[in-house]
């Protein structure tokens, strides 16, 4: 009885070590599979072609500006640098007090450069024809400088708000653009265009030359985002606002091409 027990025993153990040979097996043949199967779809992928042929495409978006940024800036002069910055966070605040008041959100204005320079005089030195004194120079003051952007959402403003400047005693006014929010979206859209006329190019030219297109080998891309192609003012035409100390500046908002240039490259088969 004893002896029929081992002999299960035994029997059970082999059973156990053929099922874990099995797995082990098993296994094996399947990631050898798999490894042959990823060698086979590579088979070639580095094997550069021998004939291709590249279609070039355009695509335009025609985009009326939505956003308006300037920026301007305010110099002071003093003996000391206190003085100075003193004089140019006055005239700041007032500004700043001015764009909020005309709905320009906190969040829409930031500094974007501020700068301390020392001024100095230099002394007119006489030169002989034995010497020639070298100038001396004296410092007399300090310079301050601020900048401040401007983002405008409502371009419609754009002309009040920079008279409101004006208005307001700020002289240094720069940098009017006119742009889109989503400038992606538009340039996204005129490379589908572009896309789209390169493929029409290479299925009729194909067709004409009897040739297959097989793929795509390379892609390029160029654009060109984007030029402004003014108008005429928008309403706004020189007026004068209530406050007739405050003339409204005509700035004609125009319109953004946003161009996409691409190169589609194509093997070709017979």
């Amino acid at each position: 009885m004893e002896k029929i027990m081992n002999n299960n025993v035994d029997m059970q153990k082999l059973i156990k070590f053929g099922l874990f040979l099995g797995i082990v097996l098993a296994f094996f043949l399947v990631t050898t599979s798999l490894k042959v199967i990823k060698e086979y779809g590579y088979v070639g992928a580095d094997i550069p072609p021998v004939n291709t042929v590249s279609f070039s495409g355009t695509g335009e978006v025609v985009v009326i500006p939505d956003i308006a940024t300037f920026t301007f800036s305010v110099t002071e002069e003093a003996k000391n640098v206190k003085d100075a910055q003193d004089k140019v966070t006055e005239k700041i605040d007032v500004a700043l007090d001015k764009l909020k008041g005309m709905s320009i959100p906190d969040k829409n204005v930031k500094t974007v450069s501020y700068n301390v320079y020392p001024k100095y005089e230099y002394d007119n030195t006489v030169c002989t024809q034995w010497s020639c004194p070298p100038s001396r120079s004296t410092l007399v003051g300090y310079t301050v400088t601020q900048t401040i952007q401007v983002k405008i959402e409502d371009v419609d403003k754009a002309g009040e708000i920079l008279g409101a400047m004006g208005g307001i005693g700020i002289s240094e006014i720069s940098g009017l653009s006119f742009t889109v929010e989503d400038e992606e979206k538009y340039a996204r859209e005129a490379r589908q265009k572009a896309i789209a006329d390169a493929k029409e190019k290479a299925k009729t030219l194909s067709k004409d030359l009897g040739v297959r297109l097989l793929r795509v080998v390379s892609f390029y891309e160029s654009g060109n985002y984007p030029p402004i192609y003014y108008k005429e003012a928008m309403g706004m035409g020189g007026a004068v606002s209530a406050d007739s100390s405050m003339a409204v500046p005509s700035v004609p908002t125009g319109e953004n091409k946003v161009i996409s240039n691409v190169t589609i490259v194509y093997e070709l088969g017979k």
